[in-house]
């Protein structure tokens, strides 16, 4: 059964609330108690301190300091809390008892006289609270005088105390649970609202934002929270379509080219150069759109899985590198360093070799064939660095930070004749963010392009 979240807070209110109330009428209860039964035991002390001295039992007869004393009101009569005497002897026959016990008798317990304990007990039909004291003689035990008290009225003040309880406890938890139910709809109401104004939100209006409450509590940061969320979304759909649309014109852009070509060729006869030529465009475009399609599958591998960490030695990486990449590109590439002892940093060697790589192939298309191509290892405040510098073409400022989006490429006055599809820069970025290393770009127009790759200082 489907219960609302108000019945699962009001209930679980309720229920904890009901056991600290469980709690308290408890000790309510065993306080009351326990004071009612200490003062009919006070009062029972008192009047036990009060015969111990006037009675005496002499040769098995009983004397009295004061005999009227013995015969006052409240030993005579059965009235309102009265006092009830008996005296035994030693094997608890009763030697004398006061007049209002009549023909009933005290229980006899030896083995508690010597603790000076007091218990509840029946005597005939009434309740009362006893107390037993030894009667001495010389130093001699002669017997025992047994003291007790009604615990009528006690017993009934604690039984309508323990109704009152029970009865007020039920009606405790129905109002608690409704005030409960009640306080915690009113509390989820701004949830609910977040709930209305969230399923308005569809792909279609992603820009929409949830309402923040005013307070800075839970209710606030759980909607900063759902924004921050759409915003991302909002962001993730945006480039999402961008690319989708930027992949489109690109691979479009080369099938038309081969589309053009190959009708040219079926127009008329043509000779074996001219084939030759169109052939060869064909196959270009071709060679174009298997590098597009190679770039995007590289960027979507990227991320899929979790990137382990090698220890890496970059002096010798990079040297490597720039001697590996110099033959297959025909390019100058200077390698340079200040350091004489080896740098070692955590990063993923083929992501770090993909990364230079994409960034050696841009120098090498925007650079002319005649300039040097420049990789420098360094350490600064204790973070290593690889840094590619250029004498290329460079770019204005505000291309900077759109050089890394998917299939941007800064539109000269002319159009560009460098060939490539504008995924390198991505597949950079988005492999220094899975690496951890941190990407810094400085360029200027017609004078070339450093990128810097900053390493974690943990090694």
């Amino acid at each position: 059964m489907n219960v609302s979240y108000k019945e699962r807070i009001a209930r679980r209110l309720t229920l904890v609330t009901a056991l600290i109330v469980l709690v308290v009428f408890a000790i309510i209860y065993l306080v009351v108690d326990y004071t009612v039964v200490e003062s009919i035991d006070r009062e029972l002390k008192l009047e036990t301190d009060k015969h111990v001295g006037q009675i005496f039992l002499v040769n098995g007869e009983i004397r009295f300091v004061h005999k009227d004393e013995w015969q006052e009101q409240e030993h005579s009569q059965i009235q309102l809390d009265p006092i009830f005497i008996e005296i035994v002897d030693m094997q608890g026959n009763s030697m004398d008892r006061s007049p209002n016990l009549v023909e009933n008798h005290l229980s006899f317990y030896p083995e508690r006289a010597k603790r000076h304990e007091a218990w509840t007990l029946k005597t005939g039909s009434r309740e009362v609270r006893q107390m037993q004291i030894p009667l001495n003689q010389d130093g001699k035990q002669e017997g025992y005088m047994l003291v007790a008290k009604s615990f009528e009225d006690a017993r009934e003040l604690l039984t309508n105390l323990r109704n009152i309880l029970l009865i007020l406890y039920p009606g405790i938890l129905i109002s608690l649970f409704l005030a409960m139910r009640f306080l915690a709809g009113k509390s989820i109401q701004p949830i609910q609202k977040i709930i209305q104004k969230t399923n308005l939100i569809s792909q279609s209006n992603l820009n929409e934002r949830v309402p923040v409450a005013e307070p800075n509590d839970e209710i606030a940061q759980l909607t900063r929270s759902i924004n921050e969320l759409l915003a991302r979304l909002e962001q993730a759909l945006t480039r999402e379509k961008q690319f989708t649309s930027d992949a489109s014109h690109e691979l479009r852009t080369p099938l038309a080219v081969m589309r053009g070509t190959l009708e040219v060729l079926i127009r008329k006869p043509r000779t074996s150069e001219e084939y030759v030529v169109k052939v060869k465009m064909a196959l270009g475009s071709i060679d174009r759109m298997s590098e597009m399609i190679d770039q995007l599958l590289s960027l979507a591998r990227v991320g899929k899985g979790k990137m382990s960490k090698d220890e890496v030695e970059l002096i010798s990486f990079t040297n490597n590198f720039a001697q590996q990449t110099e033959k297959e590109s025909g390019r100058e590439i200077v390698f340079e360093t200040n350091l004489t002892t080896p740098l070692f940093t955590q990063v993923n060697e083929k992501s770090l070799q993909m990364i230079l790589n994409n960034l050696i192939q841009n120098a090498v298309k925007y650079s002319e064939a005649h300039t040097k191509i420049h990789l420098q290892v360094g350490n600064h405040e204790g973070a290593p660095f690889i840094m590619v510098t250029d004498e290329g073409k460079g770019m204005r400022n505000e291309s900077l930070e759109k050089i890394f989006d998917p299939f941007y490429r800064e539109m000269d006055e002319a159009p560009s004749l460098i060939q490539g599809t504008g995924l390198g820069l991505a597949i950079v970025k988005k492999l220094a963010l899975e690496s951890g290393i941190q990407i810094e770009v400085e360029s200027e127009k017609g004078k070339g392009s450093s990128f810097r790759l900053i390493f974690s200082q943990e090694i």
